[in-house]
């Protein structure tokens, strides 16, 4: 697709495991995906950006993924059309006894949902066996193409998958027996297995690389079905891994083990004790960039380039990460040791070493332009793999000064949060002064929605009619932050106002009203619902698991929100971000 800053374009950002579809089974999939590119393509947006879709762990985050490269199968879209292995009856057999209706009305059940579709699967993989090359050469031959050409990532992916089910499951490979805890001593253990054993686990590693097959295949068709809807699709590359990863496993040498990469305190996490006094400690292994340097960035280079079978256009998570990350000398298991411990006590547990900024503090104008020199390196290998006008970069937190001239230099679009782009006197960045080479949003997926923002304010307002002075500093502090953004939307909040349908769609014209290149609206914002899909830093079962109340096909049936959607199609309209 042609795409490029010259054309502003109106996006739309969703979860697709938040996406209700005709044909899902728990939890959003690639059916439910081509349901969300027709109705954004009837409604005007010209790109859909999705998170991570690589394959998760037990805690599901799609920011923890357990391969750079492997596939969500839960993503897989599960119908005779689009996996011609399965027929409705062998569908219906594997749900027996499932009450599909209990599964797909609330929240994602992961367990449920993963153990429905790998009984699909199994059966699916069975039949592909069965089935003659008469009957299926075509489909042979691309099966065997795949695993040709893919074996670099593949054959180490699949065997730590399958080892994976050998361990209960668990992708917590340091605990597994220690003959299994590397690549190379996995591959001597499996070589010494009777030869009945052997058959057993390479017919497992051969259903992994069927499944790998598919969810390939089917992501490439729907990247070409948007393409056909001009519909562009925004992937989103993490700066990390799970150290919990066949990455990591299988090639232990380009990563640090003894660091864990993370963010700084964050003072406005008053609720999380561990942000507030260390920082978020995310549990992802820091690159041993020199290693990777040796090897011109194959590994990152291959991230990129498999990215490209299913995206348009990738976000990286947390791009900051290429020039330098704040790094744990501990493992996220050990933050509670940590957290009550001063820093002399917590330097004794960890031979002198205390959380920073890696591989140096923008402490000196030499360690700046250190950390420059890194970032802009790694990122010119990657663009060599995408092209121009193709990454762009998550570039929000505690931006040092040399960073958006960099990522301009390199044509890469930085983001703009409004309510976090100020001027010296505290207002807000004008919208139409912002560089038309970035992505505007109010929220992403770790923010809470705007309404739920609003709402807030209005609460903190509310509450210091009967309250103290704390009150009273949280209501000048809450009216403070709803006028200037009312002011960048170009209307007055005199009074308390709730969050009303002409609040929201001011909102909405004056983002899409912006200079950015890419206008995006998370699905919750756009309906102006307060449902939140994440909280950065907190462990909790309804992270990664809300799904949207109403299934997509239900949305045109909806005389409400086509009345709004006719509106927001003018707003997209009169801003100039409709695609020719």
């Amino acid at each position: 697709m042609d795409i490029t800053p010259d054309q502003p374009l109106a996006g739309l950002l969703a979860p697709l495991f938040a996406l209700r579809g005709k044909n899902d089974f728990g939890i959003g999939d690639l059916s439910a995906l081509r349901e969300l590119v027709d109705w954004a393509a009837e409604q005007g947006f010209a790109m859909v950006q999705l998170l991570p879709v690589n394959e998760t762990g037990n805690d599901n985050s799609p920011y923890n993924a357990i391969s750079s490269v492997a596939l969500e199968p839960l993503t897989i879209e599960i119908t005779p059309a689009a996996l011609p292995d399965l027929s409705a009856e062998d569908i219906a057999a594997a749900a027996h006894g499932i009450d599909l209706a209990v599964l797909n009305a609330g929240p994602v059940a992961y367990g449920l949902a993963k153990g429905l579709r790998e009984n699909m699967l199994a059966r699916a993989f069975e039949n592909f066996l069965a089935r003659t090359w008469r009957s299926h050469g075509v489909r042979l031959r691309r099966y065997r193409k795949f695993c040709s050409a893919e074996a670099a990532w593949l054959e180490d992916y699949v065997l730590f998958r399958v080892l994976m089910d050998e361990n209960g499951g668990s992708e917590r490979w340091d605990s597994w027996p220690a003959e299994q805890q590397s690549a190379g001593t996995a591959r001597r253990w499996l070589a010494a297995q009777t030869p009945a054993r052997q058959r057993a686990i390479k017919r497992a590693m051969r259903f992994r690389r069927y499944v790998q097959w598919l969810v390939w295949e089917q992501w490439a068709a729907v990247k070409k079905y948007a393409e056909a809807r001009g519909v562009a699709l925004m992937g989103d590359i993490p700066f990390g891994v799970s150290y919990y990863s066949a990455d990591v496993w299988a090639e232990p040498e380009i990563f640090d083990h003894t660091w864990c990469g993370g963010c700084p305190p964050e003072r406005v996490f008053e609720t999380d004790p561990f942000t507030y006094k260390w920082g978020q400690n995310w549990g992802i292994p820091l690159y041993r960039w020199a290693a990777l340097r040796e090897r011109d960035f194959d590994w990152w280079r291959q991230r990129v380039r498999k990215v490209r079978g299913c995206f348009h256009l990738f976000r990286i998570d947390h791009i900051l990460g290429f020039f330098r990350i704040y790094g744990f000398p501990w493992r996220p298991q050990l933050n509670a040791d940590f957290l009550p411990l001063t820093e002399e006590e917590a330097r004794a547990r960890t031979g002198g070493e205390l959380p920073h900024f890696q591989p140096y503090e923008d402490d000196t104008d030499a360690h700046k332009a250190a950390n420059c020199a890194q970032g802009e390196e790694v990122l010119r290998a990657l663009m060599e793999e995408c092209g121009a006008f193709r990454l762009i970069g998550e570039d929000l937190g505690v931006v040092p000064d040399y960073v958006r001239p960099c990522l301009t230099r390199l044509g890469i679009a930085g983001f703009k949060i409004p309510y976090w782009e100020t001027e010296p006197d505290g207002a807000l960045t004008p919208g139409a002064t912002y560089q038309r080479l970035s992505a505007t949003t109010y929220a992403t997926h770790d923010f809470e929605p705007l309404r739920a923002t609003w709402e807030s304010w209005m609460a903190k307002i509310e509450a210091a009619e009967t309250g103290g002075p704390e009150t009273h500093a949280a209501r000048d502090t809450a009216w403070r932050d709803v006028r200037r953004l009312a002011a960048w939307a170009g209307f007055e909040v005199p009074q308390i106002t709730p969050y009303t349908d002409d609040v929201h769609e001011r909102l909405l014209h004056a983002l899409f009203a912006s200079n950015a290149w890419l206008g995006i609206y998370m699905i919750t914002d756009l309906f102006a619902s307060s449902q939140r899909f994440n909280v950065p830093g907190a462990i909790s079962e309804s992270n990664w698991s809300q799904r949207l109340n109403t299934p997509i096909h239900a949305w045109r049936d909806d005389a409400e929100l086509a009345e709004k959607m006719a509106r927001i199609r003018e707003v997209i309209r009169a801003t100039g971000r409709t695609r020719a």
